[in-house]
């Protein structure tokens, strides 16, 4: 393929907006490390009792095993007839088989999403919007199901708590979760009271979070039914206390003493850790939480573990594999994308429990007998490594990243040599085979590029660190020898010793003596740290295109233009700020922009018609070969149909009037008529100018266009409109509102519309002394000219958010919402209002997009593409 950007540069955006854009999820993945880490360290605590842990496990009884498993699948049911109710509540029927499924599927995909369950519920709307429910009572009905997902918590926890300080045999880690129970209690019943009047929460909620104002309208102005939405509650408390049983049935399954308020006690301890954990489910946290309220019950650590892992088992591992088997039933690519991240995130916890569990002897022995013991104790941290990299790399996956792909079959590979070689589990080691088999299977799905330069900036960045710590560690062994470490280290020693720390590898025959020395070793393993941190992220930063358009390609397209626009904004096709893309033997182009990983193409060709189609296919082969997701931004209605794989939706209307049928009279034009007259009454007088425009009429429009940006807060905006620039307006045609004095008040600058017998502007600005109604009376000067040109129509421009009467779904309803609702969206409908008063035809336009992921960064792409 030829293409007119060449050639590619690369570029790196900084590290500081990076930082600063990306801070909450930095601040989630930190957190959910934390857990993790959290976990690793209890069961590396407990080693001792592993044994007995293993022991209780395969000796459980397996009809009571049976029993949880059971449960279990009423567990899914009784979710089902909860969501089943939630949509009664609001007057939909959904059929149970539907509301299993959706569960299903959310309960999946909150493993892997931040905010975990929450986020989950914006997904999987199509299937129920296909049998008639609309995505705005699919999401209400899910908020329904979120909230008394919390209160049947609270419901079940106070009585519990009360009991339990009654008896006076509450602990610290109790009191912090009866603590955190009454401020949730208080926090929900706080910003209820401040909804109802609007006060202080209601109006930080709304600053903060605007669409947060849809529900609230909804959870006001809709009727919900009393009678169904009790009967959420009581389903939501009975999946409460079917987890409680899932406890009690491991204790009596590991044929424990049983105790069900030590199950109710612990369940609900870590139910509150589910609730703040960002996304892994709390993994981690759970297992340390209920196995110490456990043993606060008098079991013993071994039991009160392997309960913990019984009851994961049956509540999370369980409806886990249940939700990945419900997308078997209708294979997509979000299954392509979902399913490699499952069984990454499966692999780092099995790498993670086979290291930290003991070993089989036989097979350890034999080991022994082949390879030395440090090659076998590498291999043990190597494969915890992996495993936690796993666990990490499995939420980068959804976001395509082909480096996180290549990261991801490293870490299968060495998974799999790993675990041969540190105990011969083979077992482990074909999972980790069928991991990487399945990698390969998918990996077209992974296409994101990072940015090679960056990389190899981090590359280089870590090699001479590595070499410079080496360095360090060597003089500084040399001299810390007998005196902080009592050995007396050669040269081979004190460069492994170093190494060794780099990569945070730690070695047991080296032991600090004082603390000085264990902060020099402290000082080599944060320089490795630092160092591996630094080289990840060259690796999986995504990069940006920037592309130069060179002269001819530019003179090429807009000779295409002359001869094949037809459209009001194909004249910003060829303005500074666009790419050109042109594919091989087409005399076809499409003009866009790149931000991150974006590439949005303003409304789709120029070119035959004919080509058009051959066209998008092209582009969207083009980004998706360098790493870029395709949007299409303002697209004609009636040109969806070159889009038949993508979604859409509405963004607003572009307004089209009729010169020829455009009349001043009658009662609906009165306060234009009123306009006009109070203008002229004062003696301005509109006046046009015909290109070349001379120097100094430019720099008297310079300043009322300064002044107009200054007086309302605003900068220059690109994309899908011009900006003031200088040589542009020197080759436009100019009307202008002067006063007596011949001060210019208020400009407007005709620019070249390509469809057919169509005109239309650009700029409109007025200085701050202009008269009221200015406006008006420059826009019916423009009607005035357009048509003593031979004008037939002219195009009124773009009004965002409007004409959405019958929104198709959630982003669509917000904005409908928005735009009628809050009040610093009012510019768009005084936009909207003022057009409307001249009559005119309003025209669809749209968003054309690839998948549902692409609505959280939609936002701001857009407003990163706007910038001049």
């Amino acid at each position: 393929m030829t293409l007119s950007t060449r050639p590619l540069t690369f570029i790196t955006q900084k590290g500081l907006p990076y930082l600063r854009e990306n801070a909450k999820s930095i601040g989630q993945f930190i957190l959910t490390i934390f857990f993790v880490g959290l976990g690793i360290w209890f069961i590396k605590h407990e080693q001792a009792e592993l044994g007995q842990v293993r022991q209780l496990l395969v000796t459980a009884s397996g009809q009571w095993v049976a029993a949880g498993i059971a449960l279990t699948v009423a567990y899914l049911i009784i979710q089902g007839l909860m969501y089943v109710a939630s949509f009664a509540a609001i007057g939909s029927r959904v059929p149970l088989y539907d509301a299993v499924i959706l569960f299903l599927k959310r309960n999946f995909v909150s493993v892997f999403l931040p905010a975990g369950g929450i986020s989950s519920l914006a997904f999987f709307t199509s299937d129920l919007t296909k049998k008639g429910v609309s995505k705005s009572q699919i999401h209400f009905a899910s908020s329904i199901y979120a909230f008394v997902g919390i209160l049947s918590v609270v419901v079940v926890a106070l009585p519990a708590f009360g009991y339990a300080l009654v008896q006076g045999t509450l602990g610290t880690g109790e009191w912090v979760a009866l603590l955190g129970i009454i401020a949730l209690v208080a926090g929900l019943y706080g910003l209820y009271r401040s909804i109802l009047a609007k006060g202080f929460l209601y109006e930080k909620l709304i600053r903060y979070f605007p669409a947060a104002e849809l529900y609230i309208e909804d959870l006001l102005g809709n009727r919900i039914d009393r009678r169904h939405f009790a009967l959420t509650v009581f389903y939501s408390v009975l999946i409460e206390l079917v987890g409680v049983a899932h406890v009690y049935i491991a204790m009596v399954a590991l044929r424990l003493e049983p105790s069900l308020f030590a199950a109710l006690m612990s369940y609900i301890v870590a139910v509150i850790f589910l609730i703040i954990s960002p996304f892994l489910r709390g993994l981690g946290a759970i297992e340390v939480s209920m196995s110490f309220i456990l043993v606060r019950f008098g079991y013993t650590e071994a039991a009160a573990v392997s309960v913990t892992f019984l009851f994961r088992f049956l509540e999370f591992w369980l409806p886990l594999f249940a939700g990945a088997a419900s997308f078997l039933l209708k294979i997509n690519k979000l299954l392509l994308r979902i399913f490699p991240a499952l069984l990454l995130f499966v692999l780092g916890v099995v790498n993670i429990v086979s290291v930290l569990t003991p070993a089989i002897n036989q097979r350890l022995s034999f080991l022994k007998g082949v390879l030395p013991t440090d090659a076998i104790e590498a291999s043990n941290f190597f494969v915890l490594i992996a495993g936690l990299f796993l666990l990490v790399t499995a939420a980068f996956m959804l976001k395509g990243l082909r480096m996180a792909w290549y990261f991801a079959v490293v870490l299968c590979g060495l998974s799999i040599v790993g675990n041969i070689t540190k105990a011969i589990d083979y077992e482990e080691a074909i999972f980790s085979f069928v991991t990487l088999l399945i990698l390969l299977v998918s990996r077209r799905e992974y296409y994101v590029k990072n940015n090679r330069k960056l990389g190899i900036i981090g590359v280089q960045t870590t090699l001479l660190s590595c070499a410079a710590v080496v360095l360090y560690g060597c003089i500084g062994f040399y001299f810390l020898d007998r005196k902080h470490f009592i050995n007396d280290f050669s040269l081979g020693e004190s460069i492994r010793y170093t190494v060794q720390n780099f990569f945070l590898i730690g070695c047991r025959d080296l032991v600090p003596q004082d603390a000085f020395a264990q902060r020099f070793l402290y000082s080599i393993n944060i320089s490795g740290f630092l160092c591996l941190a630094f080289l990840i992220y060259t690796l999986v930063r995504p990069y940006i295109i920037k592309a130069a358009v060179e002269d001819e390609d530019l003179e090429w397209a807009r000779t295409v233009l002359q001869q094949h626009g037809c459209t009001a904004l194909d004249h910003f096709k060829t303005y500074f700020d666009k790419i050109i893309f042109k594919p091989d033997h087409l005399d076809c182009f499409i003009a866009y922009r790149v931000t991150g990983s974006y590439a949005v193409a303003l409304e789709g060709p120029v070119g035959p018609r004919e080509s058009w189609r051959a066209c998008v296919i092209a582009f969207n082969k083009f980004c998706r070969e360098s790493g870029l997701k395709s949007l299409y931004y303002r697209v004609p209605e009636e040109n969806l149909a070159l889009f038949p794989k993508k979604k859409k939706i509405l963004l607003g209307q572009e307004a089209v009037m009729d010169l020829i049928s455009f009349s001043l009279e009658g009662g609906a034009k009165k306060s234009i008529r009123n306009a006009l007259k109070k203008v002229s009454e004062k003696g301005y007088q509109a006046r046009v100018y015909q290109p070349p425009i001379n120097d100094g009429l430019l720099q008297k429009l310079k300043s009322v266009s300064d002044e107009w940006l200054a007086d309302t807060e605003r900068s220059e905006i690109v994309f899908s409109q011009g900006m003031f620039l200088w040589d542009e307006l020197k080759q436009q045609t100019i009307l202008t509102v002067e006063n007596p004095e011949e001060k210019i008040v208020a400009f407007l600058n005709v620019i070249p519309d390509y469809a057919p017998g169509e005109g239309t502007y650009d700029l409109i600005r007025k200085t701050k002394d202009a008269p009221g109604g200015v406006i008006d009376f420059i826009t019916v000067e423009l009607f005035r000219y357009l048509k003593s040109a031979g004008y037939t129509s002219v195009n009124l421009g773009f009004a965002p958010m409007s004409g959405i009467a019958d929104p198709q779904n959630l982003p669509e309803r917000s904005m409908k919402f928005a735009y009628e609702k809050i009040r610093s969206f009012g510019h768009y409908k005084g936009l909207r209002d003022f057009k409307d008063k001249f009559a005119p035809t309003w025209h669809n336009k749209y968003l054309v997009f690839n998948d549902d992921y692409d609505l959280f960064n939609i936002t701001t792409v857009l407003a990163k593409v706007i910038k001049p």
